[in-house]
Formats: structure tokens, C-alpha cells, sequence
């Protein structure tokens, strides 16, 4: 019967395939009757039945009853059984997950619509809710405006009604005072014609009491011109013949038109003699002269300045050895002329600026025992008008100095320009004119000396003004060594040695550093040779060179060799740089060896722009080159 399960087929016969098991009827589950109530049964359904089947199934059962494997086979179809009923199980717990997950997604698709339907009736609710907010704030601007009309309306009516009762009063006033007037015209004119027949009535009466009067005042006046008469003339017949009254009379009235006369004009001299004397001309920037406010500001400095000694005319001033012997000849001049009170020659130096012109002038004066006093031209041309006064003022201050006075106009060519070739005005031509005029002559009390860049400039009357005309030209070689020499022992070994705040110097050849510095600064006046010694010093107030901002790195750019420098045989103008350039380069780093410096490197910033607006073209080595003597503060 093993065949019968699908085993194996019986011995000796083939197995075929299976029989299809025969379809499930609609309600064929509940019973047999159910689905036969709308058709009826076919009566030939058994008719063709075959009972071949049922019988190799019995005797198949039969033979596996005999068979020894009959257990086995048993046993195989219960497992296969529960195989079976085990698939099922699975599928049907597969059916029931997904009957599970098709309720959870209609769950879901419930939960959804169930939101949407929410927030469908929340979004209604506030459209209903903004709408009835809407009408209502409609309702409330309606009232609001319809109990603004009424107000207006009620306030039209108010004005209306006190309109009328203004025009009722004015009225009433106006009938008033029209009623007052007709009153106050009968009135007068019953007055007046009262009057009028009171004086037609007393006419008489009226001219008689005139004719007294004009008579009484008539014979009043009479008598008092006839007294005044008889007092005045015994009188001036009494100071007449009385000889000392009429004398004391003379001497008072000529004291009182003296006095009168004298305070007018003294005090106007005395005023312009206190000026002189005591105050400073508008025009004068720097002077020697002792006043008395100075005197009693610094008593002790002019003390000293009074007790000091004459110093050296060239002390501190370094000139070629022709300039210096000459100008050492002219101090000795001015000296001797101080002593013998002679008079004093004029003095016109010209050259470049920087070359020592202000500090011989100084020199000078204190060599000789004169006060000096220091004016610029471009100071005169501003006062306009003014600049005459100014002018007179300056000689007439220098006037009165008992030392005598060497007052030094620097940039005279500013105000002393030819009249004829130049376009001035009619103030600085006046201004000119009252100069010209004042330095006619030669004084004994004053001694000018004129400085310019541009001698061929000033007004041909001022060449017969001038005792002499000195050079002063750009220092040599040997003047350079001397000048760095000079200020290197002011401005570095000195504070290096002296005072609480010293310098550390590192160990080098001095002279010959001096020498080295000399050969690059050709070209570099005196003063911007002392701009750079002083930017030595200046380092000690700037931060150190590891301070420096990270930016600030390619300004200390170390050159092997002094080629690489920009020399001012390159930049002609070189001595137009102005002396601020010198202080950046002197503050901007410190090291303990010679470090040379460019001046397109120094005033570019990171950027690539020039930090103090001057083009490359203008920058001169002379001034690029910075030579710092190493060292740190203690």
C-alpha cells in the first residue's frame, strides 16, 4: 500500500498520476443541501462513477497490513502529515502577519485621515474664528466711526450755537457802543456850545486879564536883564582891576589845556615804548632777548644766561675749511664792531637747506654778545594789510636793544621778491617797501643777515643792503665724517655712558663704522644727517624687533653689500625727503649688528602701498640707508 501514499507504485503495475481531487461547491462546508435551493441536482451525479479505485485502494491496504514495512511507512506518513500540517501552520501564521500588517496600515491610513480631518476642522475653525474676528473688529471701526460722525456732528452743532451767541453778542456790543457814541457826540457838543456862549459871554473879561498878564511878565523880564546886567559888569569890573585874579585865571586855563594835551599823547607813547620794550613783535618766532615776563618765569636760566660767557662763533657747526675761515672772518668782524659800536654790515646766506645757515646766525649772535631774533618770511605775506605795522614794529623793537640785535629773516625770498618781474600784491609790495626803507642805512643798533634757498629771486634793492654773501653748500666727504662723528658721540656714546637709562653698545670699530657711514650718506645735508643720529636714539622707545607684528617681517631685510642700497647718485632728488622718514627707519627694529634698510622697503606696508604717500621716485638711499648700533635697553 505504499503506493497508495506515494511511496512507491505496486509491483508489476505503473504508477500514475495522481486523481485531481474534485472542485469545493460554494457552501458544500455546511452541508450538502446548502447551494441546492436555487438549481437542483443532477439525478445522473453517481451514475458514472467507477469502483476500480475503491478497490485496488483495499487491497492495497491489505498488502500493506502483510507487509513488514508497514510501520515505517505509517510512520513516514505521519511525519509528512505534520510536514504538511506544519507548512500550513507557517502559511497560516503568514496570513495572519499580514492580516495584522493590513490592519495596522488601515490603522494607519484611519490614524491619517483621522489627522487630516483634524486639522482640516482646526484650519476651519480658525478661518471661522479670523472671520468672526474680522466682522467683529468691522462692527467696532463701524461704531467707532459712526460715533465719530455723531461727535463731529454734535461738535458742528456746538459751534453753530456759539457762533450764533458771538454774533448775538457783538451785535448787542456793537448796538451798545453805537448808542454810547451817539451819547458821548451830544454830550460834547452840548459842552461845546456851553463854552462857546460862556466865551462869547465873559470876551471881555478874558482880554483884560491877558493884557495884565503879558504886561507883569513884560516888566519881569526887564528887571532881571537889568540886574543880571548890573551883577556881571561890577563883577568883571572887580576882576579887572584886581591884577592877581586875572593872572591866576591865565595860568589855570593854560595848566588845564596843558595837562589835557600832555595825557592824551603820553599815554599813546608811553604805550608804544612799554610795546617796544617789554613785549616780542608779532612777526619775531624765536629771540635771545631777555623781557621782563621771561625774566620772571625763568629767573635762573636768565641768570645764567647773563653770567655766561661768549662761546665759539663755529662751536658745534661743521664747514669746509674756505667756508669756515671766512665765516670765522666775519664773526671776528661782528665782534670787533660790537666793541668799537660801529656799525653793523648786512649779511645774505644762501644755499640748500639743512647746511647750517640758522645755527651760524645763533653762533654768531652769542659770539659776539648780541641778542638774536629769528623771523620767517612766510609769515609776512598772511597779515595783509597788517604787514607794514608788523614790519615797523619788528625794526623799531630791534631798535631799542642795548646788546644790539642779529635778526636773521630765514626764507627772506618769500617777501623780498623782485617787484618788477614777480606778480605780488599791493599789501606785500607795500610790506616790501617799508623793509627797504628801514635797511636803507646801516645801524648801530642792529645787524641783519638774510637766508635763501633762491638768491637770484630777491629785489635787485636788496643786493646794496648787503655787507656780504656767504655759500653754504652740501657737506663733503671729510664735513660727513665729522658731522656722523659729531652726532654719534651726542646722540649714541653719550647716553650709552650717561644718565640712569643707558645703552648697551656692541664691541665694533667706531672711526671706522663713522667712515663707512660718511661714504653712503653723500649727497644728505647737515640736518638730515642729524635726523638720522637722532633715529639712532629713538630706538629705545620702539618695541624690540621679535615685538614686531608678523607683517612688519620683510622690513628687516638684512643686504649683504652696500650695492644693493639705492644710492642718491640714482634719486637726484635726494635731499627732498622729508626728516619723518628718518624717524620710521630709526624705530624700526633693534639689532646688534649694522643692518641696512631701503626706503621702499621701510614705507611699503603689507598691502604693497606706500604707508607715507611718496612714490619710489621720490625716496633718496641717502636717507634709505639706516645704520643702527645695536644694543638693547638696560
Amino acid at each position: 500500500m505504499s503506493w497508495l501514499f506515494g511511496i512507491k507504485g505496486p509491483k508489476g503495475e505503473g504508477a500514475g498520476p495522481p486523481l485531481p481531487l474534485p472542485p469545493v461547491q460554494p457552501g458544500a462546508e455546511d452541508g450538502g443541501d446548502r447551494g441546492t435551493g436555487d438549481r437542483p441536482a443532477p439525478k445522473d451525479r453517481w451514475s458514472n462513477f467507477d469502483p476500480t479505485g475503491l478497490e485496488r485502494a483495499a487491497k492495497a491496504a491489505r498488502e500493506l497490513e502483510h507487509s513488514r514495512h508497514a510501520k515505517e511507512a505509517l510512520s513516514l506518513a505521519q511525519m509528512q502529515e505534520q510536514t504538511l500540517q506544519l507548512e500550513h501552520q507557517a502559511k497560516l501564521k503568514e496570513y495572519e502577519a499580514a492580516v495584522e500588517q493590513l490592519k495596522g496600515e488601515q490603522i494607519r491610513v484611519q490614524a491619517e485621515e483621522r489627522r487630516k480631518t483634524l486639522s482640516e476642522e482646526t484650519r476651519q475653525h480658525q478661518a471661522r474664528a479670523q472671520y468672526q474676528d474680522k466682522l467683529s473688529r468691522q462692527r467696532y471701526e463701524d461704531q467707532l466711526k459712526q460715533q465719530q460722525l455723531l461727535n463731529e456732528e454734535s461738535l458742528r452743532k456746538q459751534e453753530a450755537s456759539v457762533q450764533k451767541q458771538e454774533a448775538l453778542r457783538r451785535a448787542t456790543v456793537e448796538r451798545e457802543m453805537e448808542l454810547r457814541h451817539k451819547n458821548e457826540l451830544l454830550r460834547v457838543e452840548a459842552e461845546a456850545r456851553a463854552r462857546a456862549k460862556a466865551e462869547r459871554d465873559n470876551a471881555d473879561i478874558t482880554r483884560e486879564q491877558i493884557r495884565l498878564k503879558a504886561a507883569e511878565r513884560r516888566q519881569t523880564i526887564l528887571e532881571s536883564i537889568r540886574t543880571a546886567g548890573t551883577v556881571f559888569g561890577e563883577g568883571f569890573h572887580a576882576f579887572v582891576t584886581d591884577w592877581d585874579k586875572v593872572t591866576a585865571t591865565v595860568a589855570g586855563l593854560t595848566l588845564l589845556a596843558a595837562g589835557i594835551y600832555s595825557a592824551k599823547n603820553a599815554t599813546s607813547t608811553i604805550g608804544r615804548y612799554v610795546e617796544t620794550r617789554l613785549g616780542k613783535p608779532s612777526l619775531v618766532r624765536e629771540t635771545s632777548r631777555i623781557t621782563v615776563l621771561e625774566l620772571l618765569r625763568h629767573p635762573v636760566q636768565v641768570s645764567r644766561r647773563l653770567l655766561s660767557k661768549p662761546q665759539d662763533a663755529l662751536e658745534g657747526v661743521v664747514l669746509s675749511p674756505s667756508l669756515e675761515a671766512r665765516v670765522r672772518d666775519i664773526a671776528i668782524a661782528t665782534r670787533n664792531t660790537k666793541k668799537n659800536r660801529s656799525v653793523y654790515r648786512n649779511i645774505l646766506m644762501y644755499g640748500p637747506p639743512g647746511t647750517g645757515k640758522t645755527l651760524f646766525a645763533k653762533r654768531l649772535a652769542l659770539h659776539s654778545g648780541m641778542d638774536y631774533a629769528i623771523m620767517t618770511g612766510g609769515d609776512v605775506a598772511p597779515m595783509g594789510r597788517d604787514g607794514v605795522t608788523a614790519m615797523h614794529k619788528v625794526f623799531d623793537w630791534a631798535s631799542t636793544s642795548r646788546r644790539g640785535l642779529l635778526l636773521f629773516v630765514d626764507e627772506a625770498d618769500a617777501f623780498l621778491r623782485k617787484r618788477a618781474t614777480e606778480k605780488i600784491s599791493e599789501d606785500l609790495r607795500a610790506t616790501l617797501n617799508a623793509f627797504l626803507h628801514r635797511t636803507g642805512q646801516h645801524s648801530s643798533k642792529f645787524m641783519l643777515v638774510l637766508a635763501t634757498n633762491q638768491p637770484e629771486q630777491l629785489d635787485w634793492a636788496i643786493n646794496d643792503r648787503i655787507g656780504e654773501m656767504v655759500g653754504f653748500d652740501l657737506p663733503r666727504r671729510e664735513e660727513r665724517e665729522r658731522l656722523v662723528r659729531m652726532y654719534f658721540d651726542k646722540y649714541v656714546l653719550k647716553p650709552a655712558t650717561e644718565g640712569k637709562q643707558r645703552l648697551k653698545l656692541a664691541q665694533f670699530d667706531y672711526g671706522k663704522k663713522c667712515s663707512e657711514i660718511a661714504q653712503l650718506t653723500e649727497g644728505m645735508s647737515g640736518r638730515e644727517i642729524s635726523q638720522l643720529a637722532v633715529a639712532w636714539q629713538v630706538h629705545r622707545k620702539v618695541a624690540r624687533l621679535a615685538q614686531l607684528p608678523p607683517h612688519c617681517g620683510h622690513l628687516t631685510t638684512s643686504l649683504d653689500s652696500t650695492s644693493d642700497v639705492i644710492s642718491p647718485r640714482t634719486h637726484p632728488n635726494a635731499h627732498d625727503v622729508q626728516p619723518s622718514c628718518l624717524r620710521l627707519l630709526g624705530a624700526v627694529t633693534v639689532l646688534r649688528r649694522p643692518l641696512f634698510l631701503t626706503i621702499p622697503a621701510v614705507l611699503r606696508s603689507a598691502a604693497g602701498r606706500p604707508l607715507l604717500g611718496l612714490s619710489d621716485s621720490f625716496l633718496m638711499s641717502g636717507l634709505g640707508l639706516l645704520w643702527v648700533f645695536g644694543g638693547d635697553q638696560r
